[in-house]
């Protein structure tokens, strides 16, 4: 149909090869961190049950009561395309019988996750995460070593304007007792809270301290802090995961409101933020999820990790990575089919002497081929002349030689290979 046109669905993008190449470098620094580290990869479906979210995730959440793309398949079974990773990956580890395995089961991962949110920037309905998870192991080693992973991909990349910030929700008994006395003060405060958040005392009171309601903030202001409560174990814990960042010298900032948007986290809770990055701030967090597991099935295991925007680090970066040039541009002078023949069988020998390799597809005359060989950041360009004969043409200098066409390769590679 005539003027017909077609665009990606609301709050999705596509990833142009400018954006791609950004993307590719967290991506690479990503999973070289996580090598050094023995974290293996995983990669889970992307959907699952829904009852997986609705039950790891929590019916109480944002993510499940408002922002879950769910459907039915054929067979009227409900799934949900994956709103985050965790509980995938404890529901691969239950599955599989990876408890089995020597303990902690190292992981990390990327992929797409989508949410029904409003679009704005750095958020979107089919986004991309990258994360770790170390399950199997309730050591504030672990805790430590995973906020330190993620700590040290964002120097190495060189987000700016980075701050961590650390907080601890305690154990689920702890919580439990703790939350009596949070749903008290809120209660008796009902009149200044926001409709959203009153409607929630009972199911979710904890989300009260991200509320953006002026009236909300002001009564959240003189709450009671669960960080502050802590005692015995849940506080020698949190002692000492703060201990083992400051050996580590991993700066961070204790924020006693601090909350995630999670049913399943216990403990120790954090969260990377920004200031780049305007409203949308957090640019990666996680925590410890010691009950998850058992929720799900399994046996009672103890975990933490940590997931983190591949949009939002690169917005972050707001870098341009250049296209990487090419080792050589095979050009023909001539319109021969066999020299155009020769120029595809060449450049395959180099592809597989490990050299980028690129011949000419868009039947470009001889200073056509050159220029494209120059957009494309080429260092030499063979020049097949048919007959068996050749030139090697440096880019740089602009030198050229006659080279043996029966040694092309040798000629080129002069033992790069």
């Amino acid at each position: 149909m005539a003027g017909l046109k077609y665009q990606a669905p609301r709050g999705t993008f596509d990833v142009l090869p400018d954006a791609a190449r950004s993307r590719g470098r967290v991506e690479h620094a990503a999973a070289a961190i996580f090598a050094r580290a023995g974290y293996e990869p995983i990669a889970t479906p992307s959907f699952e049950d829904t009852e997986l979210f609705e039950r790891g995730v929590g019916h109480s959440t944002d993510i499940v009561r408002k922002e879950m793309f769910t459907f039915e398949d054929k067979g009227g079974r409900s799934l949900t395309l994956r709103p985050e990773g965790t509980a995938p990956i404890c529901r691969a580890y239950v599955e599989h019988g990876m408890q089995q395995l020597a303990q902690p089961v190292k992981l990390c991962y990327r992929g797409p996750f989508f949410r029904h949110e409003r679009p704005q920037a750095g958020r979107y309905r089919q986004f991309h995460q990258l994360g770790a998870e170390a399950i199997g192991a309730d050591s504030p080693l672990a805790d430590a070593e995973v906020i330190g992973l993620l700590a040290g991909l964002l120097a190495e990349l060189g987000v700016p304007g980075v701050e961590l910030r650390l907080g601890s929700l305690g154990s689920l008994d702890a919580r439990r007792a703790y939350l009596d006395e949070l749903k008290a003060h809120l209660r008796a405060h009902e009149d200044e809270l926001a409709k959203e958040v009153r409607e929630r005392i009972d199911a979710n009171p904890l989300r009260a301290f991200d509320s953006d309601d002026e009236g909300t903030r002001a009564v959240m202001a003189a709450a009671p802090k669960l960080v502050e409560r802590l005692d015995g174990d849940d506080a020698a814990h949190f002692e000492e995961v703060r201990a083992l960042l400051d050996a580590a010298g991993v700066e961070y900032t204790i924020d006693p409101a601090l909350v995630r948007g999670l049913d399943y986290y216990t403990r120790t809770i954090f969260s990377f933020v920004c200031n780049r990055l305007g409203a949308q701030s957090e640019i990666g967090g996680g925590g410890r999820y010691d009950g998850l597991i058992e929720q799900l099935g399994g046996k009672p295991t103890p975990a933490v990790g940590w997931a983190a925007g591949i949009e939002r680090i690169v917005l972050a970066l707001d870098e341009e990575v250049a296209a990487a040039g090419r080792d050589v541009f095979v050009a023909t002078a001539g319109e021969e089919h066999g020299d155009r023949s020769l120029a595809l069988v060449l450049a395959g020998e180099l592809r597989k002497a490990g050299l980028s390799a690129e011949v000419d597809l868009g039947g470009r005359s001889l200073k056509g081929q050159l220029k494209q060989a120059d957009r494309v950041g080429a260092r030499r360009v063979v020049i097949l002349e048919g007959g068996g004969a050749a030139q090697l043409r440096e880019m740089a200098s602009g030198e050229q030689r006659s080279v043996d066409a029966g040694n092309l390769i040798e000629e080129i590679t002069g033992g790069e290979a």
